[in-house]
């Protein structure tokens, strides 16, 4: 077979689904790169399935489905930068299945803070550790030192709608230079100079300035009511929201010869007037309610906030949800300098560190061991999702002690008073923001104070009261099944006669593939096999080798005689984001046949409307001779399903 060039087959494939202003978004999963097309007649799906390299093409849901195997991530990689590095998602043109209204709101904001989550901590580091420095006296605040790391600091967000503006123009499919433009002018208002001549004198001041000294500003006769914009999230959104209606609309008039630079300049003259007269105002006065009903559900109960806070924010973070609430603790701290709610996010972080520390000092399956070690260090400076997926929630009883904990954490931090000054991602790091600029140390150390109990509570609590019999019951089989000798192959058997046998992934029904309702896999067109109608969602490897896909619905294992394996838990579950997929394994590990692979919540799977049944296949079925699935009926995790003769 020739060598199949990724990048040209990237460019084959988006030339035959209509090129790339026919696509409104692209994602892929373990082996297809999945399309949301503008106009589905506009692709050519002979064309697809005809290029070297495409296995097949599928159609459901809703999207195009190129089924490219194992190397789709290096097909994807060649696909154009704007496609796959957010500039375009399937919400901005209307494609794919319309989802409820929570989960759109969700959708939206995450994809407009997620990409300057990583700067934003960063800049939080900095400016704690400023404040550590300056309060020590090691570095003051009036040495110029000091003044260019500030700056560096909160230049982040006097600029911040600028950051936004880039962000939510990718969401709504605006123009992003031009919602640039339109950020650019509200900060304008309030950080640059203008020559205004009052009583004769010409007088340098902003414009904000301008009118706070009684000068009246208007537009066309409509008075302005200047807002301060520099820090703010709500109005630049707003306003690049309307932008992507006006650029659209206009787009719709003007001729492509002049449409570059034409729609751009009908843009701005309406969206930033009508921003200061109108969105500006009503955006700038959300955000004031907004930052006003978290200060009257602290004064109202610090503790029940606290409470709240400390134990459920995991729970957030898991449904995705938090993102909802991200853009309030940035909020609060740009209209009153600080945030009581953020404070209550550390003991919840760090809870779920100590939990996944209890349960790696707890259990002694190698594995779990050296997942809980990374994973407890990655919660300890602020990314918890190792922690939660990896090891506290597939033992029920250690998510929930991290979430006690956390919220015992969160009651202390809310007796005290706590307000953080900065933003950052909650952890180790980010732990100086909760030192009080008026130098009152009480403040930090409310905070330390909390966050080290709910640490310590949740170490303690998950490692004697975290484990059910039977999380404690499968350690023991895995620990086991570690210190197992691997079996070896017949003794004086011939190469030609060296056979394959794949296991049963799960407990259930193996039918043959021809009854998987998908194309690709019932075709054989990805490989031979068998499937399994599982009856529960514990999940094995079918073989020992090493894991090279991990993907939550899908996992690729690959043994030490080359054969390459694929299980595909569900028909379309890549939709589901993973939520009910609790890994295992990750993508380097070295697996045991009939070892722990994933846990899978399967009436997740049925509620969302989709087949849990699971197709194991052998990708490089042509490397085999004859294939004999000798399991079919009911079968056990482990018990051998498939045998296939290697040609050699």
């Amino acid at each position: 077979m020739a060598t199949v060039n990724y990048s040209t087959l990237a460019g084959d494939v988006l030339s035959a689904v209509g090129g790339e202003d026919n696509v409104a978004g692209v994602v892929h999963c373990a082996t297809r790169l999945r399309f949301t097309l503008r106009d589905r007649a506009r692709a050519d799906k002979d064309a697809v399935t005809a290029l070297p390299g495409v296995i097949t093409v599928v159609e459901n849901g809703g999207q195009f489905q190129v089924v490219v195997g194992n190397n789709v991530s290096k097909v994807y990689a060649g696909l154009p930068a704007s496609l796959t590095e957010g500039d375009r998602t399937p919400a901005a043109d209307g494609g794919g299945q319309k989802a409820g209204i929570l989960s759109r709101v969700i959708d939206v904001v995450s994809a407009i803070f997620a990409p300057i989550l990583g700067v934003l901590a960063a800049t939080g580091i900095l400016k704690g550790l400023l404040i550590i420095l300056s309060t020590t006296g090691v570095l003051p605040s009036s040495s110029t030192t000091y003044q260019v790391l500030f700056a560096t600091a909160d230049a982040f967000f006097a600029f911040l709608p600028m950051l936004l503006a880039v962000t939510t123009a990718r969401k709504f499919g605006a123009n992003v230079f031009t919602a640039m433009a339109v950020a650019g002018a509200l900060i304008y208002t309030n950080l640059v100079n203008v020559t205004w001549v009052i009583d004769g004198e010409r007088v340098p001041m902003t414009m904000l300035e301008y009118l706070r000294a009684g000068n009246p500003v208007d537009f066309l006769g409509i008075p302005v009511l200047l807002q301060t914009y520099t820090s703010s999230v709500v109005p630049i959104i707003l306003a690049v929201w309307l932008l992507s209606y006006v650029e659209r609309l206009a787009n719709r008039f003007i001729h492509e010869a002049v449409r570059s630079f034409i729609t751009p300049l009908i843009s701005l003259v309406i969206v930033v007037p009508v921003t200061l007269l109108t969105i500006g105002p009503a955006g700038t006065w959300v955000s004031a309610l907004m930052a006003d009903l978290m200060t009257g559900a602290y004064q109202f109960s610090p503790i029940v906030l606290g409470i709240l806070m400390g134990g459920l924010w995991q729970v957030l973070v898991i449904f995705g949800v938090h993102w909802g609430i991200v853009p309030l603790f940035i909020n609060n701290i740009a209209n009153t300098g600080f945030d009581y709610m953020k404070s209550a996010a550390f003991p919840a972080v760090l809870a779920q560190a100590g939990a996944a520390l209890g349960v790696t000092l707890r259990l002694r399956e190698k594995k779990t061991k050296a997942l809980g070690f990374s994973a407890t260090l990655a919660a300890v400076f602020g990314v918890t999702e190792p922690a939660i997926y990896g090891i506290t929630l597939p033992r029920k009883r250690a998510f929930l002690v991290a979430g006690i904990s956390g919220a015992i954490g969160g009651a202390i931090v809310g007796a005290g008073g706590v307000k953080v000054f900065s933003t950052g991602a909650p952890g180790l790091l980010t732990l100086p923001i909760g030192i009080d600029p008026s130098g009152d140390p009480t403040n930090f150390l409310w905070l330390i104070v909390g966050t080290i109990v709910a640490f310590v509570l949740s170490a303690i609590g998950t490692y004697f009261f975290g484990f059910s019999r039977a999380d404690l019951a499968k350690d023991r089989a895995a620990a086991a099944a570690e210190r197992a000798p691997v079996e070896a192959a017949p003794a004086g058997a011939s190469p030609a006669e060296a056979s394959l046998t794949v296991l049963s992934p799960a407990r259930g029904e193996i039918v043959a593939l021809a009854e998987v309702p998908d194309k690709a896999f019932a075709s054989g067109a990805m490989g031979q096999g068998f499937a399994v109608r599982p009856a529960d969602g514990t999940f094995v490897s079918p073989a020992a080798g090493e894991v090279v896909v991990a993907q939550g619905h899908a996992y690729g294992i690959k043994t030490a005689d080359g054969a390459e394996l694929l299980v595909h838990i569900g028909i379309d579950t890549v939709g589901l984001n993973g939520a009910p997929f609790t890994p295992r394994v990750a993508v380097g590990d070295t697996v045991a046949a009939g070892a722990p692979l994933v846990d899978v919540d399967l009436a997740a799977i049925r509620a969302a409307g989709l087949d849990a049944i699971t197709p194991v296949v052998v990708i490089n079925s042509t490397d085999f001779g004859a294939f004999e699935v000798p399991g079919l009926g009911a079968a056990t995790a482990g018990a051998p399903a498939l045998v296939a003769t290697k040609e050699n």
